[in-house]
């Protein structure tokens, strides 16, 4: 059981680690190698609108992260950065009137889009909390509960393979300082949900940024991509949280009960058993109560096994450096339409400290990598072949090109980048000059 068990864990996640010594100038000088040639696109404005806001709490203005902004009607979204804020754009020629905003916990807001400003949208969500007391639809039995998102997959989730399209963001800070960013707009095969095909990405169009020397005489990289984001889809990849092994593994227990667009939901602690000795999950699940299918999770590594912790994510570096990871935390979305839930957004973001053997200070790096789906198209369904699949072994800062004009993105739906990612862009851009 524990060696299929971290076996398991050995592949999930965010991303696989590297830490090597490396060379600032030689690297610089392979990354201008790899440069592809730059295509500069005449981006048409005039076929959509453009629209800039930030979703707060109706009561404290607390900014709302990674709520989900979306066009009624059509498969067109946006999810809110880590300050709220949000850019979404919309096909002129789309027969829309109407955006919905969505977030756990809060009431649905619908908000006219002929009553939308180009800039400084304040859209405020109202807090909601319902009595467990109130909830008798099912018996309030956590393990039942889920138990109940497997034995219900077939019925709440996609049985057919669906094309979508996402924009996938990789972060690498050294203490406070981002010393890479890499950015791309994403084609999905997304499998049916009981076929035995994995998810595929193809990389449409996407950018980066590094300063190598900042990395001190590590270079840090991230391996997999937003394939490996997609492993994060914890229901398509049971084996990484729910699967009937782990299920042994944990204690449940109802902690709350929630609405998420406007629908009532379980929400279940979990967290792994005292005598279980390997590194597993403490979290939350949410359940929606009526056809109980897994909406959103949101949950985290236990660390305190940190040598066990610490083989699981790096799978190279160099003598005289102690990695350790400090913390991972992981989030995946899902949203509903037409009594189906499809895969709608996922992030992790891991910790580590590196102490070196003849240095005083520790060094901090932090990983973080989100993937948000922005469209979905049912009928041109096809999977991707050879070299125009992304592979789990690449890495994504070695396939795209360098940041270059603001326009970069034209009509393609992104996250917005938060404060300190946005300006640590303008710094890296200016050196890169």
């Amino acid at each position: 059981m524990k060696t299929k068990i971290r076996f398991y864990f050995a592949i999930i996640l965010s991303a696989f680690l590297f830490f090597s010594f490396s060379n600032a100038m030689a690297a610089e000088r392979n990354n201008i190698k790899k440069e592809k040639t730059k295509v500069q696109q005449v981006i048409d404005t005039l076929k959509y609108d453009v629209y800039k806001g930030k979703v707060q709490d109706s009561k404290t203005n607390e900014p709302l992260m990674f709520a989900t902004i979306a066009v009624k009607g059509v498969n067109v979204a946006t999810v809110s950065n880590s300050d709220g804020e949000f850019l979404l754009k919309i096909a002129k020629d789309l027969p829309v009137s109407k955006i919905e905003i969505t977030y756990i916990g809060y009431k649905n807001l619908e908000v006219s889009i002929s009553s939308l400003k180009e800039k400084k949208n304040i859209l405020k969500l109202e807090s909601v909390t319902i009595p467990l007391d109130q909830i008798n639809i099912y018996p309030l039995d956590p393990l039942f509960l889920v138990k109940s998102i497997l034995a219900k997959i077939g019925q709440n989730y996609p049985k057919d393979p669906n094309m979508m399209k996402g924009f996938y963001r990789e972060t690498i800070k050294k203490n406070r300082t981002y010393v890479a960013i890499s950015e791309a707009i994403v084609n999905i095969h997304k499998a049916g949900y009981k076929q035995l095909k994995d998810d595929q990405v193809q990389i449409y169009k996407g950018r980066k940024s590094q300063d190598v020397k900042k990395m001190d005489t590590l270079l840090f990289k991230l391996q997999g991509g937003p394939n490996t984001s997609l492993l994060l889809d914890v229901v398509k990849n049971p084996y990484n949280l729910l699967s009937d092994d782990f299920i042994e593994n944990y204690n449940f227990s109802i902690k709350s009960i929630t609405k998420i667009n406007d629908k009532i939901h379980y929400v279940i602690e979990f967290k792994q058993k005292e005598n279980i000795d390997i590194p597993l999950y403490y979290g939350l699940l949410y359940i929606e109560s009526t056809n109980l299918a897994l909406s959103s999770a949101k949950f985290s590594l236990n660390l305190s096994n940190t040598e066990e912790a610490s083989r699981m994510f790096i799978k190279r570096k160099p003598a005289g450096v102690k990695v350790t990871p400090t913390s991972a935390d992981y989030i995946v979305n899902y949203t509903e339409k037409d009594g189906k839930w499809y895969f709608n957004y996922a992030r992790g973001e891991i910790n580590f400290k590196c102490n070196w053997k003849r240095k005083l200070f520790n060094t901090n790096y932090s990983a973080m990598t989100e993937i948000a789906i922005t469209d979905r198209d049912e009928q041109n369904v096809v999977r991707f072949r050879g070299d125009d699949k992304f592979r789990a072994n690449q890495i994504m800062a070695e396939e795209v090109n360098n940041f270059a004009d603001a326009n970069f993105w034209g009509e393609y739906n992104t996250i917005e980048p938060d404060q300190s990612i946005e300006s640590a862009i303008r710094k890296l851009r200016r050196k890169a000059r």
